[in-house]
């Protein structure tokens, strides 16, 4: 089985503040790291760290930030489609974050928006029935749907993360076999929570929803099921890439044991989150190769 990413990449900045700014306030910072990032390219990182095949789709500038994202991309397991976007800056993050670990991130989608249909279907030619497609909220309505419906039709599985929030997602539910929100997303979404929102998710077409609590866990639903699974306790440094981490590891283990998403994929998922929330920065606060094989015991 392979996986097709299809999102964005970026370079991530993480300035330390000591409180998060209120409108209007100057306040001074740390620079802590310059790592590779983007909602994409996260999850395609640890997905193919798991040791599943897995193909990242994303848009870059011809600049130097685009440079640094195709050195940093070499040294990972990732087979990389990068579409080159001629007169835009490669997408990148402003990320805050605070003493206690919470984050507030900017992030530009120059080159994200620009993708095209053409170019993200195309990616998908080689694609067979049961491959993974993953998308997130990086992309236009018109590049997000037509590949999910590129993808339905050569019947792959498809696995949605809502993030960050467009007003279009709620004509996308009945694309979407699995979809992981946490609490914001999914308050935002079904104006509920818990069970009753993960139902409310699933009536508009979704076959599998993955809700995330943070300390409190996480709850995978289906029609015939619910299952709730324990956050695993750890210091917290930085929350940055933890959702990603966590739905690229569940989607992996699934995947690798060839089976639906199940209670050992949503475990595996929360133990590998837990590395990443008790290191500093993105790409180099996830879990390596040793690290995934080690809680997917392969």
């Amino acid at each position: 089985m392979d996986a097709y990413v299809i999102g964005n990449v970026a370079i991530d900045e993480t300035l330390a503040v000591s409180a998060m700014p209120t409108p209007g306030a100057s306040i001074l910072g740390t620079a802590q790291s310059r790592d590779l990032g983007g909602k994409g390219a996260n999850q395609a990182i640890v997905m193919a760290r798991c040791g599943l095949r897995t193909h990242l789709v994303a848009g870059v500038g011809e600049d130097l930030r685009g440079d640094l994202v195709r050195q940093r991309l070499s040294a990972e397991p990732v087979i990389r489609h990068l579409v080159p976007i001629a007169g835009r800056s490669t997408d990148f993050s402003i990320i805050l974050t605070t003493l206690d670990g919470e984050n507030a991130i900017v992030t530009t989608t120059d080159c994200a928006q620009d993708l095209d249909v053409a170019q993200c279907v195309a990616a998908l030619e080689d694609a067979q029935p049961g491959d993974l497609a993953v998308l997130q909220g990086n992309l236009t309505n018109a590049v997000t749907r037509g590949v999910l419906e590129a993808a339905r039709s050569r019947r792959m599985v498809t696995a949605f993360n809502p993030s960050p929030l467009r007003p279009f997602f709620d004509d996308l539910w009945s694309l979407v076999d699995i979809g992981f929100l946490n609490e914001g997303e999914t308050a935002a979404l079904t104006d509920a929570t818990g069970e009753q929102a993960a139902r409310k998710l699933l009536a508009m077409g979704v076959k599998a929803v993955v809700l995330t609590f943070g300390r409190d866990g996480a709850l995978l639903a289906t029609d015939d099921r619910l299952i709730r699974i324990p956050a695993v306790g750890c210091p917290v440094v930085d929350t940055t890439g933890a959702g990603d981490t966590f739905m690229a590891t569940a989607l992996a283990s699934a995947a690798l044991r060839g089976t639906a998403l199940d209670h050992a994929a949503i475990e595996h998922a929360s133990k590998a989150s837990a590395i990443t929330v008790s290191r500093q920065g993105t790409q180099s606060a996830f879990p390596t190769v040793e690290e995934l094989a080690a809680i997917l015991d392969r």
